[in-house]
């Protein structure tokens, strides 16, 4: 095999991995099933920027702001998000996340880091442990390529 075979073959092996991997992962959470993945990642956007306009959140989300709004509808609904007038523009309103969305978050996340934890331990050696410990610089690079 030519070394371009080669990486292409990584490229392919990976991907396949990382997608099985995070299917896995999403179905380890009870908590997360009432949501949608654009809700989940809405809910994730918001815990990073604190603060959002719907229109920003539908453009990080590559979706219309109708269907943002849909969305939004849905988590407010679930009591995850808050609406609140612009104080410097009273069309615009802001979105954040509830208590009850950063408890919910965090929930998620801590059922997903609990199944992963215990799969890595009844799954992997010491040394594969590690060898996946330093995995994670080059693959947090890919995960940062534009």
């Amino acid at each position: 095999m030519t070394e371009e075979q080669n990486s292409q073959q990584l490229a392919s092996d990976l991907r396949t991995v990382v997608a099985r991997l995070t299917k896995k992962l999403r179905s380890q959470s009870a908590t997360s099933g009432e949501m949608s993945l654009t809700e989940r990642s809405v809910i994730v956007l918001l815990d990073r920027h604190k603060e959002l306009l719907p229109s920003e959140l539908a453009a990080m989300e590559k979706i219309t702001t109708q269907s943002m709004s849909q969305v939004l509808n849905h988590l407010l609904e679930l009591g995850y998000i808050v609406r609140t007038a612009s104080e410097t523009d009273k069309r615009k309103v802001i979105i954040t996340l509830s208590k009850a969305g950063q408890y919910v978050l965090n929930k998620v996340r801590n059922e997903r880091d609990e199944w992963l934890n215990k799969a890595l331990q009844a799954t992997c050696t010491a040394k594969e442990q590690e060898i996946l410990r330093r995995a994670i610089a080059p693959l947090t690079k890919l995960v940062d390529f534009d």
